[in-house]
């Protein structure tokens, strides 16, 4: 006999907004960061329908590297040079700082794309 769905039941564990914190990584803040810019660039490029080789052209890489960032291998690129490319693809980038509240023990890095 099938056991009630109650007991089939896992307990699910509720995550944080950043899956790289959430499976142990190291630099958790600064891998999300990476990858929120890298995902800002890609909808840029591909809103504006450009081939990687003139993507390659616009942003002043090469073209192995735009496949790169296609797909989000991201082991190369610092967090300054995602934001570089991103002002080559005429993008504003801003960069706030503010007091962390008393109630996270440190401060942490968000990047928001709008």
């Amino acid at each position: 006999m099938a056991r009630p769905i109650a007991e089939r039941r896992k307990r699910v564990t509720r995550g944080t907004k950043n899956v790289f914190a959430d499976l142990g990584f190291p630099n958790a803040e600064e891998r999300q960061a990476k990858l929120r810019l890298a995902y800002a660039l890609n909808q840029v490029l591909k809103a504006r329908r450009l081939s990687q080789a003139d993507a390659a052209t616009v942003l002043g890489v090469t073209q192995p590297k735009v496949s790169t960032l296609r797909h989000y291998k991201l082991a190369g690129f610092s967090v300054e040079r995602l934001m570089n490319l991103l002002t080559a693809l005429d993008q504003d980038v801003e960069i706030v700082i503010r007091r962390k509240p008393r109630s996270r023990k440190t401060g942490r890095i968000i990047v928001v794309a709008a």
